[in-house]
């Protein structure tokens, strides 16, 4: 027993040699060696090597077992898949794979991101989501999109859109064979009824408003503008002359064409809105969609500045009055792409855009009325030039024209992507 106690002892001061090949082995071997020597006891030393030398065994099969898994977990998972739990609302509320293919957008997911998922675009995406999206119960039943001669025209919405057009004409007729109080009554009374009609006109059709938030400015400003392309110019034109001292005529031809152009501006918007959607299911890619939908806009707006010019133009023949084009076309215009905007969720930008053309129409009569004032010559001049030079439904004309473009800058690119058209939303207007 003496014996094998001491050989460890003797052999142990003799153990490293210089000439020892690996210098990795050389130091593993050196360290328990070290932590032996400290050690009380050489039973104990024994044990702490080994207890040390196990150690980094356990530390380094912790850290490879979670590395080594988590590629496999990774590799073996199937993207696709995870999309499809990522956005699961989207894709079990889903009636076709154009409605998963705008919500995909909305929330950002473009071309480029598509190719991650092995998929050359957005709808290749989308139509792989939908098919593998697990169906249960009876079949839905798919948005109505059937062409404009089936179900637009004669909706009931084409039927209210005549409404504010033929009231309009009567509280017209009426106010020109009266006079007097009964002149003014039928007058106001007819403002209201116009007023109801247009509001149902509106709550039905293509230019039902959206789910958007509401903005309660729009309708002030909206009215704004109305009074001014019937006041306004009058007002303008009395203020510069150093009155008003008396009243003046209103402009009554842009409101009663403004009234009849709510059908024409209607059907507009059906047709861009079924066109939109047609392309929407030709198309593969959102820039294919976004492209084929920015002329299809461009032709609605157009064609219904050109149906509300020869409006005006007949109004103001049957009325005898002096008709601004320019100013009431381009209200007619802003007005149309405010309410486009609203029917697809888009409040924020329109309430902007009107109160900014409302407050240069305060802005110009304000300054006349404030040229007035004592050291205040300075403020009317603008105005007065302005009007001098093309008279004074150039400031409608300005703050309307430069209003429109704006709007319609904005509609360019919101209403041409795919997500503004493919939700349950965007054909319900278009039901009969």
């Amino acid at each position: 027993m003496t014996r094998t106690a001491e050989r460890p002892v003797e052999r142990a001061p003799n153990a490293p040699e210089p000439d020892v090949s690996g210098a990795s082995a050389t130091r593993t071997a050196e360290r328990p060696v070290e932590r032996a020597h400290t050690a009380p006891e050489p039973d104990v030393s024994g044990a702490s090597v080994t207890r040390t030398a196990e150690r980094p065994v356990e530390r380094s099969a912790e850290r490879t077992t979670p590395n080594s898994r988590t590629p496999q977990r990774r590799s073996g998972a199937d993207p696709v898949k995870v999309l499809m739990h990522r956005h699961r609302d989207l894709c079990e509320r889903a009636v076709d794979p154009l409605e998963i293919a705008a919500g995909l957008e909305a929330r950002g997911v473009t071309d480029r991101t598509a190719a991650r998922y092995r998929h050359k675009d957005v709808f290749s995406l989308a139509e792989e989501m939908y098919a593998r999206v697990p169906r249960t119960g009876d079949p839905v039943e798919p948005h109505p999109t059937a062409p404009p001669g089936r179900t637009g025209p004669r909706g009931t919405w084409a039927v209210l859109a005549l409404l504010p057009g033929v009231v309009g004409a009567l509280t017209l007729f009426a106010v020109e064979n009266t006079s007097g109080v009964a002149r003014l009554t039928l007058g106001c009374a007819g403002v209201l009824v116009v007023g109801a009609a247009l509001r149902a006109a509106l709550r039905r059709g293509p230019l039902r408003a959206g789910d958007g938030p509401p903005a309660p400015s729009t309708g002030l400003w909206v009215w704004w503008l109305l009074t001014y392309a019937t006041l306004g110019d009058g007002l303008l034109s009395e203020a510069l002359a150093g009155g008003p001292d008396e009243a003046w005529s209103p402009a009554t031809a842009p409101l009663l064409a403004l009234a009849v152009s709510v059908a024409p501006g209607t059907l507009c918007a059906y047709l861009f809105m079924a066109g939109a959607r047609r392309r929407l299911a030709t198309s593969r890619g959102l820039a294919e969609f976004a492209a084929s939908a920015r002329p299809l806009l461009l032709g609605c707006v157009l064609l219904f500045a050109v149906i509300l010019a020869a409006l005006l133009a007949g109004a103001g023949a049957v009325l005898d009055q002096d008709i601004d084009y320019a100013g009431t076309t381009s209200l007619g215009v802003l007005l149309l792409l405010s309410r486009l905007l609203a029917a697809h969720g888009r409040t924020h930008a329109p309430a902007v855009v009107l109160g900014a053309a409302a407050a240069v129409e305060a802005l110009a009569v304000s300054m006349v009325f404030a040229a007035r004032l004592p050291g205040c010559e300075f403020a009317g001049a603008p105005v007065e030039t302005l009007v001098d030079t093309a008279g004074t439904g150039v400031v409608p004309a300005i703050a309307c024209t430069v209003a429109a473009l704006a709007l319609l800058a904005h509609a360019g690119r919101t209403l041409t992507q795919a997500s503004a058209h493919a939700g349950p939303d965007a054909t319900a207007g278009a039901a009969p």
